[in-house]
């Protein structure tokens, strides 16, 4: 990386928190103010709660790259990112010279399901204090999973406003790089690329691990992830979810999926754009990069995990039967929660694999077997958070009601009490079984900033051949 990079990347402030929806809309905003004639400011769209999606557009380079922040609303990593890079890039002409971009910047995509997460943006930044004050929507509603696709039996053409936001301005600006900054809760460094470029692994594995973050070398997030390194995947689309479920005897794979595809998947079948993932975590315990043997199969691990997932899973499902009546419909938690423990089909087909693949006959890593054992009851702890947060909103909105149900009261009490207990026996459980460290905001931003600026450097030294 030459010296201009490596100022920019050594020069990150020491940030304690996570900026709100409304800070970073201000800031973006005195920006522009600041520096007119490096900076434009405008509306792409509004969000479906009416809040205006802010993009930054910055230099007159000979290319247009597109970097967004928050395409899922607990990512906010990417967002404090944005948020220094933008300004460095409007006040220093030197590396927007030595860029070359023209740079699109939305700091904050999903800019609703944001706000619902900004109650751990100012920390502690413990396991309990995330999963409590955790939001993720339901897949049909998320900004990075709703462009139009058609793809064998599926069609999928229903995506909302943010999605055809975003979607208007790819098709206007037709970016060569996309930058969609992602990250995971915990684990280690990971990344996805939409096409295979392998001059640059040994690079952006060495972003992670010079700042005292380790890979993620344990299971791949979802089981059709294809690996091209070490740490290094194929960007996913619909399309390896319909295939791995078809491929696993799922009859009609379309009528188990009710998203589209993401814009990584659209740029590139559209314009040939080049998208980079950097998946970071906020915690992070050293097994994740331990590959020695455990004692167990991987199989066996794996299957502890989803006995894990079905039983909590049915846990949720048999709570939101009693509470259906208390809440309304259109709850984004009740819709987050339906969503993400419909996963009959998922797990029969993952079931299939792992008892007919040989490669699971194999003894687990160290890795492997603390992903499927503790990992994945992190994040089957966040689900336990929109539980309590479910019955949570809708109590507060009995409480506005002059003409209180006391039986609704009572039922939504309970489940609060019950989801409650749940999550604080888990969060217990595992602040006693995981030796986890909270990654520094600093370090993370640093990681995501040098690999995106690797990339970059990257297709302007090199012709790439997609």
């Amino acid at each position: 990386m030459n010296k201009i990079f490596e100022e920019v990347v050594q020069n990150i402030p020491n940030y304690t928190e996570f900026l709100t929806v409304d800070e970073m809309d201000a800031s973006s905003r005195k920006l522009a103010e600041e520096y007119p004639n490096a900076v434009d400011l405008f509306e792409i769209g509004r969000t479906r709660e009416n809040h205006p999606l802010y993009c930054l557009k910055i230099g007159e380079g000979s290319k247009n790259a597109l970097m967004f922040g928050l395409p899922h609303p607990n990512e906010p990593i990417g967002a404090m990112m944005l948020e220094y890079f933008s300004r460095e890039l409007a006040s220093n002409e030197t590396l927007r010279n030595e860029l070359d971009y023209t740079w699109y910047i939305i700091k904050a995509w999903d800019a609703d399901g944001t706000k619902l997460n900004e109650g751990w943006f100012k920390g502690p930044f413990t396991l309990y204090n995330y999963a409590r004050n955790f939001f993720r929507p339901a897949g049909h509603q998320q900004v990075d999973w709703t462009f139009p696709i058609e793809y064998k039996k599926l069609k999928f053409n229903d995506s909302i406003p943010e999605t055809t936001a975003m979607m208007e301005l790819i098709d206007r600006i037709k970016p060569e790089f996309i930058y969609s900054l992602h990250n995971a809760g915990f684990g280690g460094a990971y990344w996805y690329i939409t096409h295979e470029t392998s001059e640059v692994y040994d690079e952006l594995r060495q972003t992670a691990i010079k700042h005292g973050v380790p890979l993620s070398l344990g299971e791949p997030e979802a089981p059709f992830c294809e690996a091209y390194s070490p740490a290094i995947y194929q960007s996913l689309g619909i399309r390896q979810n319909y295939d791995y479920l078809e491929k696993y005897g799922v009859e009609n794979p379309q009528e188990h999926i009710n998203v589209g595809t993401c814009s990584a998947d659209y740029a590139m079948e559209k314009y040939d754009s080049f998208t980079l993932l950097t998946e970071l975590p906020y915690f992070y315990d050293e097994r994740i990069k331990d590959l020695s043997e455990s004692a167990i199969s991987r199989q066996e691990a794996v299957l502890k995990s989803l006995a894990f997932s079905e039983e909590s899973d049915a846990f949720i499902l048999q709570t939101l039967e009693d509470i259906k009546e208390c809440t309304s419909k259109d709850n984004p938690f009740r819709l987050a929660l339906e969503a993400f423990t419909d996963n009959k089909e998922g797990n029969a087909a993952t079931r299939e694999m792992v008892l007919t693949d040989p490669t699971f006959a194999r003894k687990a890593t160290v890795a492997e077997e603390f992903d499927n054992l503790l990992v994945s009851k992190f994040y089957k702890m966040l689900s336990y958070g929109m539980l309590v947060r479910l019955s949570e909103s809708e109590l507060t909105k009995l409480k506005a009601n002059p003409e209180v149900d006391a039986e609704k009261k009572a039922e939504l009490e309970r489940t609060y009490e019950t989801a409650l207990a749940h999550l604080k026996e888990l969060s217990d459980r595992l602040e006693k079984e995981i030796n986890y460290q909270v990654v520094p905001i600093q370090k993370l931003v640093a990681i995501q900033l040098e690999c995106g600026l690797i990339l970059a450097e990257h297709f302007q030294k090199n012709k790439v051949t997609k």
